[in-house]
């Protein structure tokens, strides 16, 4: 549960910058879009992604008295979708300019829409494309991953979302472009792939710090190795806290509703660990 303090300089925080891109907002409403948003993130963090909760507690708590019923929250949440993304990317930028963070990890981790014996009903996902497979879990799921991308302190500052058959190496290539040359990028063996390992460096000034498999034709020293596993470790208990805040099952009618709340989840993880 997040604190009184916390939520209201996660609000200032918000409201700061929707003012500094010269957002548009209509004076004719009673909850401003600042607000939505904050609730949102109230939602992901406290109450398992549970928008009823939220509404509730942001109401008697008095933080904001006039919010909305659900049906409206979710209208109005569902317009500032895409903008969650852009305060995100806004926040990250933080990181990689101000703080000149340059050592990220990235990995990536699945998300279920169902059951696999529910598979022919789904109405949120259709398609092969995301049936995909953990081999960490060795187990089947139908759903989408999330590609993550953390600071090596496991703050969020990239991430997109992929079909689930979708192989993890095809998303390291839109990760490269989001940071700041010099960069190093950990990541397990899933992300091998030494043309793109040599572009990145020759082009981009990036290092990529991938783990090797045994029949590597790039071999790691012992160091390097107990480097990178430390590294991978970091970026593990980030997405363990992800999962936390998950319901056991993640209500939604749409795609676009479900990857709204997936894109909650991290975001509100990357303000939690980010406001102090």
């Amino acid at each position: 549960m997040l604190c009184k303090d916390k939520i209201i300089s996660i609000f200032c925080l918000i409201d700061d910058i929707l003012q500094g891109i010269n957002h548009p907002e209509d004076v004719r409403r009673h909850v401003s879009d600042s607000e939505i948003i904050l609730t949102a993130i109230v939602s992901s963090t406290s109450f398992y992604g549970n928008h009823c909760s939220a509404i509730k507690f942001m109401k008697e708590y008095g933080f904001i008295p006039k919010m909305l019923d659900k049906s409206r929250f979710n209208r109005r949440l569902h317009k500032v979708g895409r903008l969650l993304y852009e305060l995100f990317e806004t926040i990250s930028s933080y990181f990689k300019d101000f703080c000149c963070e340059m050592q990220y990890i990235i990995d990536s981790f699945p998300v279920a829409v169902c059951k696999n014996m529910r598979i022919t009903n789904s109405k949120i996902l259709k398609g092969k494309k995301y049936r995909g497979y953990t081999a960490s879990m060795r187990n089947y799921f139908y759903g989408v991953k999330v590609q993550l991308l953390t600071t090596k302190n496991g703050i969020p500052i990239a991430f997109h979302f992929t079909p689930g058959k979708t192989a993890d190496i095809k998303a390291l290539g839109k990760m490269i472009d989001k940071l700041p040359a010099e960069a190093s990028i950990y990541g397990d063996s899933a992300y091998t792939d030494y043309g793109l390992e040599d572009f990145a460096l020759m082009e981009k000034c990036v290092l990529l710090k991938i783990q090797r498999k045994s029949n590597a034709k790039r071999t790691d020293t012992i160091e390097q190795k107990k480097e990178k596993l430390k590294m991978r470790k970091r970026v593990e208990t980030t997405i363990s806290d992800i999962k936390k805040m998950f319901p056991r099952t993640i209500h939604a009618v749409t795609l676009e509703g479900f990857l709204i709340k997936l894109t909650l989840f991290v975001f509100g993880l990357q303000l939690n660990k980010a406001i102090n």
